[in-house]
């Protein structure tokens, strides 16, 4: 955690790290920005709780298995307990057992909770492959990106890697690292182009 805690601050942007459970929420927040829910656990009632009392802001991951309307339950657990600083991050829903599809439409739905992140490669993935190995679409990263910029998106989460095939997590849907900046100078130009 300070590793991610000295890279924030010698880069001055903010941090973010997943928390799976509730006692991990307040040793989490001395050193990041923002706490994530993943999406599998953004329905655990004791880690919304939990990540909401520490004040940081809370991302919660929109789960594979619900709507954009349900993650209201989510947001109304946070504000409960007296923390107003909420992201959802909506990162494909199953379709069948082996991909996971983009409804775009849970964008405007979840927004009117809270801003709506696009997890542009998270929602390229291909679970439960013969392999026993996730696979991905990282081609597509553009995309996902263009459509959720058009759709009205307040961010994008994009995971890259210098070398994806050699990264320790998610490396069959990252985003090579030499790509990213053509594809942020894409992005804003169409930004720039929809809301001129």
């Amino acid at each position: 955690m300070q590793w991610i805690a000295d890279v924030g601050q010698k880069l001055g942007v903010p941090t973010t790290t997943d928390i799976h459970a509730a006692d991990e929420a307040a040793m989490a927040a001395k050193h990041v920005d923002i706490l994530q829910i993943p999406a599998f656990l953004c329905r655990q009632t004791d880690l919304l709780i939990a990540a909401a009392q520490t004040g940081k802001l809370v991302n919660v991951k929109k789960g594979q298995f619900l709507s954009g309307e349900s993650m209201s339950h989510a947001v109304d657990k946070i504000r409960q307990s007296g923390n107003d600083n909420i992201w959802l991050t909506e990162r494909g829903s199953m379709f069948g057992y082996q991909d996971l599809v983009v409804d775009y439409r849970n964008i405007p739905a979840m927004q009117q909770f809270a801003p709506v992140v696009m997890d542009c490669t998270h929602s390229l993935q291909q679970p439960n492959q013969s392999s026993g190995v996730t696979g991905g679409k990282p081609e597509l990263i553009g995309t996902i990106a263009k459509a959720a910029i058009a759709t009205g998106a307040d961010g994008l989460f994009i995971e890259t890697h210098p070398n994806p095939k050699e990264a320790k997590s998610d490396g069959a849907n990252l985003l090579h690292l030499n790509h990213l900046e053509s594809l942020l100078i894409e992005l804003c130009k169409i930004h720039d182009a929809i809301h001129a």
